[in-house]
């Protein structure tokens, strides 16, 4: 069985699951997150502990739980804990300004970028070169900042444009004469 499977996810104070047949529901102090089932994966309620098991010993079934308790585990730390992306705008005069649920970006261009915010994802603005992308769905989070990245991603002579905190971007040499 997969090793990201067999371990058990421990629900933190506060957070509790629910296991219909179709679909698992988390509730925690931010919010709720579903997530469908699949019928290859068992999964159990225990004393506050969510363990799961593969429904047979088919090689589908041992990748799906691994998959499965991941995609649990992440909803269980969104719901107590939350999620957080850290974006740094590198470059003369590009700057960011959150107003409400859009982010106002300036980046260069001839014109202002306007990126709308979705639903359950929050964003704000410490500086006008920072922009922190929060919210309790991981894979949305991870989907937004990609898409203000990919405004102006980092161009690989100066190091420009929209770029992760933790990231590392090699600059080239020029081109000598």
């Amino acid at each position: 069985m997969s090793r990201v499977g067999k371990m058990p996810i421990a629900l933190p104070a506060g957070a509790e699951a629910t296991i219909s047949a179709e679909q698992i529901t988390v509730k925690g102090p931010l919010g709720t997150l579903t997530q469908a089932l699949n019928g290859l994966v068992k999964i159990e309620n225990s004393a506050g502990t969510l363990n799961f098991a593969a429904a047979n010993e088919s090689r589908e079934a041992n990748a799906m739980s691994g998959t499965l308790r991941a995609l649990v585990n992440n909803m269980v730390t969104g719901v107590t804990k939350g999620f957080e992306k850290k974006l740094n705008l590198v470059g003369v005069g590009f700057r960011a300004q959150a107003q409400g649920d859009k982010l106002n970006l300036s980046l260069g261009f001839s014109h202002p970028v306007a990126h709308q915010m979705p639903a359950g994802v929050k964003c704000e603005t410490p500086t006008q070169t920072e922009i922190l992308i929060k919210g309790i769905d991981k894979q949305r989070v991870g989907q937004v900042a990609a898409e203000v990245r990919a405004y102006r991603e980092p161009e690989p002579y100066k190091g420009k444009g929209v770029r992760y905190s933790d990231e590392v971007v090699i600059l080239k040499e020029t081109k000598k004469k």
